[in-house]
């Protein structure tokens, strides 16, 4: 319990509270005190004031110190004070304990003279010791204080108390949707890819930027193994198909069925052939992906390479009754490309285009620079793609024929690994489709400094 957030956090705010209000108490009990103590000095004062002007008016009245014994013996008892009064030449005439009437008094307190009011005539001299403690002359106040620092001690403890209860559920209420995401987490750990972190729209900050950053990330984990399992159920079905073919041609010629003639070799071999580009594009694939590819980059002539792609289609495409051309600008930039890779890119999006088109199509190939970079793009007037196959066109293995047919397209490799060698160049790839009036595909590579 002592490692977890909430107990942290919880004593975290508690000694904050605590050391706040103990600063709190500490200063306030200072202040009062000094006010107290003030107070008590400017009381002592006053009663000294008073005490010379009766001794004054008292000499003045009587014409001596004869008969002041007893009033000092009075005030004494009354304040708690040892009282001394001498008259100018030092000699104690009074005295609240008694001892020393009579005698020349050698000073041990503070003095004070006593004087003819607006005269510089000297009268004696009073003197003044406090025989209590501290607080003993003035015990109301004293009481007061000490009340006043009980009330503001127990305010305290109970500003305390409150405060910790307060963050005790606050911080309860803001770990909530930590402990979600700690459970979501555990359960998506075991394979239960669909957990999800459930947050009120209301709720802002740091923790719900974390709840959506780990819904995003489980989405994408689940996306991800959709994926795989697709991969490995459309590998099985595309080794499946060739792999059949091979060996119903084999037990064939094994049951004398057919004979091993030129056209059922020609057969064989084409399945091979089959089995064998599956694998290539399957390890190429792999390698685009893991950043593995050797790419040589050099400056290339961009115009150069997509008439030398285009050539060999030409004599296909014009059986089909397509129409194939190219539109390239007078001067294009080089390029910083690997050649081979990039002839492989418009060759992919030339197969898909002559694929998807039918008689009376075009297919148009284009180049325009754009920036620092020169867009490469193939049109076609074909059949176009739905919208709703548009985002996954380049998954692997993703076909928008859901029948797999030979006729309408190959592995559902191509486009995969021309996304990701156009990302090796730091380009980027997309398409755009109409369903029923054709698909525009193009890429970006960086012209060669």
């Amino acid at each position: 319990m002592i490692h977890s957030l909430w107990f942290r956090l919880l004593m975290a705010f508690t000694m904050v509270i605590v050391i706040t209000l103990g600063t709190v108490f500490l200063f306030t009990g200072q202040a009062m005190r000094a006010e107290v103590q003030q107070f008590e000095e400017r009381i002592e004062e006053a009663r000294l004031g008073k005490m010379e002007f009766e001794l004054s008016n008292y000499y003045l009245h009587q014409g001596s110190w004869e008969g002041i014994q007893p009033f000092v013996e009075q005030w004494g008892n009354f304040y708690e004070w040892h009282i001394i009064v001498t008259d100018a030449d030092g000699i104690v005439v009074a005295d609240s304990e008694g001892e020393l009437l009579g005698q020349l008094y050698e000073p041990h307190s503070p003095s004070r003279p006593i004087a003819v009011p607006r005269t510089p005539h000297s009268l004696g001299t009073l003197y003044v010791s406090s025989e209590s403690s501290a607080g003993a002359d003035f015990p109301l106040f004293y009481v007061l204080f000490d009340r006043i620092g009980r009330f503001l001690l127990w305010g305290c403890l109970i500003a305390v108390g409150i405060a910790v209860a307060i963050t005790f559920f606050l911080s309860r209420r803001i770990l909530a949707p930590v402990k979600d995401l700690t459970l979501a987490a555990k359960r998506l750990g075991q394979g239960d890819l669909s957990q999800r972190v459930q947050f009120k729209v209301k709720d802002k900050g740091e923790v719900q930027e974390l709840a959506q950053a780990f819904n995003s990330m489980a989405s994408d984990l689940e996306h991800a193994e959709k994926l795989r399992r697709n991969l490995v159920a459309d590998v099985a079905h595309e080794l499946r198909t060739p792999l059949s073919n091979i060996r119903g041609y084999l037990e064939a010629i094994r049951d004398g069925v057919i004979k091993p003639d030129p056209a059922t070799v020609r057969s064989l071999d084409e399945e091979a052939m089959l089995l064998s580009r599956l694998v290539d594009d399957l390890q190429e694939l792999t390698l685009a992906e893991a950043g593995a590819l050797k790419l040589v980059y050099q400056a290339e002539d961009i115009a150069e390479l997509i008439k030398q792609a285009v050539t060999p289609w030409q004599p296909s495409v014009a059986a089909k009754e397509i129409s194939l051309s190219f539109d390239l600008p007078d001067k294009l930039p080089p390029v910083n490309i690997d050649w081979q890779r990039i002839s492989q890119v418009v060759h992919n999006l030339l197969e898909n285009a002559a694929t998807h088109t039918g008689k009376g199509d075009t297919i148009t190939v284009s180049a325009t620079r754009q920036g620092d970079w020169v867009e490469v793009s193939v049109s076609d007037t074909g059949e176009g793609i739905p919208v709703e196959d548009l985002p996954n066109i380049f998954e692997r293995f993703y076909r928008v024929d859901k029948s797999r047919a030979r006729a309408t397209g190959g592995s559902g490799l191509g486009l995969s690994i021309t996304k990701r060698l156009v990302e090796a160049h730091g380009g980027n790839i997309e398409a755009q489709s109409e369903l029923g009036r054709g698909s525009r595909f193009s890429f970006t590579v960086p012209i060669a400094e």
